[in-house]
């Protein structure tokens, strides 16, 4: 008797007077690619029923993570947002290669059956993954997709914008909440442990975002657009619940001596990397508030639209370096700050990398926050230069005005929240980018509250970059057949990248000239893939509308 492995329809998942589970996929729901048949000989039901029920009582009973995990993640794990603290989304998995990756069949498929897509990062520990929408959180089998358990948090006015992700450690998942609530659960059931208010939703602000574990610190941001909310960033107690320090990136109005000259925002709601040996944690801050109405916030409105470091211990900045001063077209600096160890100007260097939303590519040295290189990777025509510090010099020609101006790029950016990946055989930052032109629009009667203006995408194209981390220079270029991409990427130690397009595919191409090697439709992909490694098999997981779809090669 044969049965088609990616589905895995059979008597193990239909206990006598259990129902269809119906986070299960149909063979018509499935996309159109190839499919493992596996044969099952005499008796071999008993054994796998019995197999899969050890299984799950095994995962589950095993769940505790320790936060050393983090510095040294092993093959069967991705166990924080970025799969480890560099952010630099890269696996030395070597299963998958240039060669075979055209032979990738659907493994499983997990379906959410929610309305909102997958945007959020899995996260892979003990053979469990957790994978997480606004208000949701499952527990998956990583070998089979099967449900373990689910939580659903109770209905609220928060803002249901997406979610990004969970964080692990010890027996407990974090989850953020559209409310601002922070949650710590039971890995072993979902059951809710403790519960802290991250910021008060009811004043404008939300969370979406993948909390950071660094030791005993739990740390987390929000995000808040639609007041004159100060940005804030806040550690946890992992065991408790309890508040250890906050920082803030623009001051309460009224603060004595803020030096954001009247300005609030610069949210920080993207998970921050970190760097154990300087015990530093590195964070982008989101745009300044009032947004598109910037003369009365005159000045560079320090530290919005910037990278900065903090000590993860106190929240005591070090240093800060802004990628958009005065920003008046909604550039968040929230990309992800990339941490790598590699020479520059032939001296070696603890460098940190970021493509920020404003179409710049920036390299500082992260010890110090010295910049070592300006320069656009997308379209970007808002700038008259760049300062001694290395910041773009805004031109004043293109702020928002009640005629309208025509700026580069758009407001959705040279690129966005999407996770790049680095790889460190070709010296390469591999960006989802996107050329784009809006019009952006201010008059005195849209106020100086919140967005204080209005703006509109004239024109969009996607394209996956790759980028020299010495010089910016664009070694590749592949189109992404449409408008921004929504999908992060995914590099490996044998040469392969994963990403999705505008197209509604996820693909794999060639990292050394992006040649396209694989793709299958599943919708559009939303989120960042992830790769991991169980019983000497590598999957590579990505989110597909409100599904999750794990590819393998075929079983031999």
């Amino acid at each position: 008797m044969t049965t088609p492995n990616a589905q895995r329809l059979s008597l193990v998942q239909l206990p006598k007077g259990q129902t269809p589970n119906p986070q299960r996929l149909s063979l018509a729901q499935l996309p159109k690619v190839r499919f493992t048949p596996r044969l099952l000989g005499v008796g071999s039901w008993t054994s796998v029923l019995l197999g899969v029920v050890w299984c799950a009582l095994a995962s589950l009973s095993a769940q505790e993570v320790n936060p050393s995990l983090l510095l040294n993640p092993t093959p069967d794990s991705w166990p924080t947002y970025h799969g480890d603290y560099s952010g630099q989304h890269h696996s030395r998995l070597a299963q998958i290669t240039p060669a075979n990756v055209p032979q990738l069949a659907l493994s499983w498929a997990f379906n959410t059956n929610q309305t909102q897509q997958i945007k959020a990062t899995p996260i892979v520990v003990n053979g469990v993954i957790y994978v997480s929408t606004p208000d949701n959180l499952w527990a998956i089998d990583a070998r089979a997709g099967r449900q373990l358990w689910r939580y659903a948090y109770p209905a609220n006015e928060g803002f249901h914008i997406g979610h990004r992700g969970v964080a692990v450690r010890g027996g407990l998942v974090y989850l953020t909440t559209p409310d601002a609530f922070l949650i710590a659960l039971d890995a072993r059931n979902g059951q809710v442990r403790w519960k802290a208010e991250i910021a008060n939703a009811k004043r404008g602000y939300w969370s979406t975002n993948a909390p950071l574990i660094i030791r005993d610190h739990l740390i987390v941001g929000v995000s808040g657009d639609f007041d004159n909310l100060p940005g804030i960033l806040k550690s946890f107690d992992p065991e408790t619940g309890g508040l250890q320090w906050t920082f803030y990136s623009t001051q309460p109005v009224g603060t004595p001596g803020a030096i954001s000259n009247g300005a609030t925002g610069g949210q920080m709601w993207m998970t921050g990397t970190y760097d154990p040996t300087l015990n530093l944690m590195f964070v982008g801050t989101g745009n300044p508030t009032p947004v598109l109405n910037g003369r009365v916030r005159p000045g560079d409105n320090k530290w919005t639209g910037s990278i900065v470091a903090l000590n993860p211990d106190t929240g005591e900045m070090k240093w800060g370096f802004q990628a958009t001063p005065h920003d008046t077209h909604d550039w968040d600096a929230s990309e992800v700050p990339v941490l790598v160890d590699a020479p520059f100007g032939g001296t070696p260097r603890k460098l940190l990398l970021q493509a920020s939303r404003n179409g710049y590519f920036y390299v500082l040295d992260r010890t110090t926050g010295k910049n070592l290189l300006t320069t656009p990777f997308a379209s970007a025509n808002w700038a008259k230069g760049v300062d001694a510090n290395g910041s773009p010099i805004p031109n004043p020609d293109k702020e928002p005005a009640r005629d309208g101006r025509l700026v580069s790029p758009d407001e959705a950016g040279g690129t966005n929240y999407r996770s790049p990946s680095f790889d460190p055989a070709t010296g390469t930052l591999i960006v989802s980018a996107h050329d784009a032109y809006g019009i952006y629009f201010f008059k005195e009667e849209h106020g100086a509250n919140g967005w204080a203006g209005a703006d509109y995408t004239v024109y969009g194209r996607g394209v996956l970059r790759a980028l020299d981390y010495q010089t910016g220079a664009v070694k590749w270029s592949h189109d992404l057949h449409g408008g921004a991409g929504a999908a992060g990427v995914l590099t490996t130690t044998t040469g392969v990248t994963f990403t999705g397009d505008s197209a509604n595919s996820a693909m794999a191409l060639r990292t050394s000239d992006g040649t396209t090697l694989w793709h299958a439709g599943i919708g559009r992909v939303g989120n960042s893939p992830i790769t991991y490694e169980l019983d000497g098999r590598q999957y590579v997981l990505f989110g597909g509308g409100s599904v999750l779809y794990a590819f393998a090669l075929p079983m031999q």
